[in-house]
């Protein structure tokens, strides 16, 4: 997987080698959005417009791993994401930089049947086999990622508890111990170790997208569901459903559909801050002491 697509050591090589001889960069739009990339939408000699992702050279890793999320999620014939056209890294006139280059996504409108047929495809998505993606074992993926800018351990495991106890929680406030005192770190220490007392092994594994916002989350042009930036692996697909209800929710069309396709556990609202107290440590870990007040009120709703 990792080898699916093509890394190049320069932009005008990878140009080259995709769309032929004589095809060069006409102009560059530069495009809002991200904190981690910049993004542009190239615009080439021919016409075509293309997205480009840059960031640091050191940096090239976030992009060999956001392709490969993208590969897998798209071998599972599921739900749309870009197209991987390539990556690399440029030396460029004045510094090195490290390039992602994919499809451009037209925007679109959202019609009346978006978000049912969107909740139907990650539904699908999350019934599919993920077994190529683990290492032989139910949980994992097939490398490590990324989860915004910090690294998320994919290390495979057999047991979802264990996994989301030593991959997921336990190395966030691992990095975040200087926040707490020794009540709240003695309160960190008990939740990982009766975390089988509040979640459970689900039935099957699912791909997971991973960081499953509305904010990578596209519509399309003819009103199509688009993910983008995964941070993939085989999970829970609770884990999922929960960060759609982080930042402010999906509308409830999408989880009546997604219940219709597939339906969730019962208990799950009961899981949800648990779920989500990844993504709130690792915004505590990379955004600053905002975050603080959330994840203490989160362990101590588990505590």
């Amino acid at each position: 997987m990792a080898e699916a697509f093509l890394q190049y050591t320069s932009l005008a090589h990878a140009l080259t080698d995709i769309f032929g001889r004589g095809i060069s960069i006409s102009h560059t739009e530069r495009l809002s959005g991200g904190d981690i990339n910049k993004a542009y939408a190239l615009i080439l000699s021919d016409g075509k417009r293309i997205f480009m992702k840059a960031n640091a050279k050191e940096n090239a890793a976030f992009f060999s791993a956001e392709a490969t999320g993208l590969f897998a999620i798209a071998s599972t014939g599921t739900i749309a994401v870009p197209h991987v056209l390539g990556a690399g890294t440029d030396d460029g006139e004045h510094v090195g930089y490290s390039f992602l280059l994919l499809d451009y996504i037209d925007p679109g409108e959202k019609d009346d049947a978006y978000w049912k047929t969107f909740a139907r495809s990650l539904a699908a998505l999350h019934r599919a086999d993920c077994a190529s993606f683990s290492s032989g074992k139910k949980f994992g993926f097939i490398e490590n990622n990324f989860i915004g800018a910090a690294e998320q351990i994919n290390a495979p495991s057999d047991s979802w508890v264990d996994f989301f106890r030593e991959c997921r929680l336990a190395p966030q406030f691992k990095k975040a111990s200087g926040y707490f005192d020794t009540a709240m770190n003695g309160k960190i220490i008990k939740l990982l170790e009766r975390m089988e007392n509040f979640i459970a092994e689900p039935e099957a594994p699912s791909l997971l997208h991973g960081d499953l916002w509305s904010g990578n989350l596209m519509c399309a042009s003819g009103g199509k569901a688009v993910l983008i930036d995964p941070a993939c692996y085989c999970g829970n697909r609770e884990a999922d459903i929960a960060m759609t209800e982080l930042f402010g929710g999906f509308p409830r069309i999408f989880y009546d559909a997604y219940n219709e396709a597939y339906a969730l556990e019962a208990g799950r609202e009961e899981r949800r801050d648990l779920y989500n107290l990844y993504h709130i440590v690792n915004h505590l870990n990379l955004f600053g002491r905002a975050y603080f007040t959330a994840v203490c009120d989160i362990v101590n709703e588990y505590s």
